[in-house]
């Protein structure tokens, strides 16, 4: 079967096939459909828990500090008094705010990258393969360490960091996409319909390539969030007393030995359900954009 997809603008019956298709993918996997549910529990937290959270993130109490977990405080308290359910909820946001933009980012410029290396060959593609293999040739966390350590830590430079760690993981799997793609049937008739360089590229051979690059997204949302708490964890992420999962726990694991294991325990789970959350959704993604799986 060759590879094909359609230029024709959304339109309602479109619209209603694709939200039909979204439910036929999530009945066939129950697993894709609980992602999709934790997915969308991780959402609502990040855009109205800051305004339903029983307690102020900063607000300290040294009267209840290092309170164990009760009704009052689902999750406990921390050494300062802070509500740890308050700021685990509040951490939200910020963690998917980072790993968001991150991999946005090095999925547009990777792709760009890739999709011109891809179908352009030559020394274009020479040249990018040396300076991905540059690149991957650093540890990516001691990569990010350096960039950090260099442009300072603040969001946007963490953001940047991870951005540019995961871009070529994008650029090398476009190149092969379109490789593969460039001289096949659908593309060939493309060129003889008349249709530019560009448009066969970003029409038709890029749609076909993103089923694999929806897997790969789904597990780069899960790495940044990870990367973004470990740097946190090192002291070159998120700067406290802000609220991030990688602060919390290591401002926990201080505690474990004294018996105030909630601190650490918390933001960890926490983070570990958005990771599992992002890894599990990679199926679904695939199989909802892949044009064959509409038929």
């Amino acid at each position: 079967m060759t590879d094909q997809t359609s230029t024709a603008p959304a339109t309602p019956a479109a619209r209603h096939a694709m939200a039909a298709h979204m439910l036929y993918v999530c009945r066939e996997n129950p697993v894709t459909a609980a992602s999709f549910v934790m997915f969308a529990f991780f959402i609502l937290s990040a855009l109205i828990g800051p305004y339903v959270v029983p307690y102020d993130p900063l607000a300290t109490n040294s009267a209840i500090a290092l309170q164990a977990p009760s009704l009052a405080h689902p999750f406990g308290t921390d050494n300062l008094g802070r509500d740890v359910f308050s700021r685990v909820i509040v951490a939200t946001r910020l963690d998917l705010i980072i790993s968001v933009l991150a991999v946005a980012i090095s999925f547009v410029i990777g792709s760009i990258l890739g999709a011109i290396s891809g179908y352009r060959g030559g020394w274009i593609d020479s040249v990018l393969n040396r300076v991905l293999d540059t690149i991957m040739a650093f540890p990516l966390f001691v990569l990010a360490m350096g960039i950090v350590a260099a442009m300072g830590n603040s969001v946007t430079n963490i953001i940047i960091a991870t951005a540019i760690i995961n871009i070529p993981f994008y650029a090398r799997l476009v190149r092969a996409e379109v490789s593969i793609r460039r001289e096949a049937g659908f593309t060939l008739a493309a060129k003889l319909a008349g249709n530019s360089d560009l448009r066969v590229l970003a029409l038709h051979i890029f749609p076909n390539s993103l089923p694999p690059m929806m897997v790969q997204v789904s597990l780069n949302l899960g790495w940044a969030i990870l990367n973004a708490a470990g740097l946190s964890f090192i002291g070159l992420g998120v700067k406290p007393p802000t609220p991030e999962w990688g602060i919390m726990v290591a401002e926990g694991a201080n505690y474990i030995i004294s018996g105030e294991w909630w601190m650490a325990l918390f933001p960890g789970l926490w983070l570990l359900l958005a990771v599992f959350t992002f890894n599990l959704m990679g199926d679904g993604l695939r199989d909802i954009v892949d044009p064959r799986r509409r038929t």
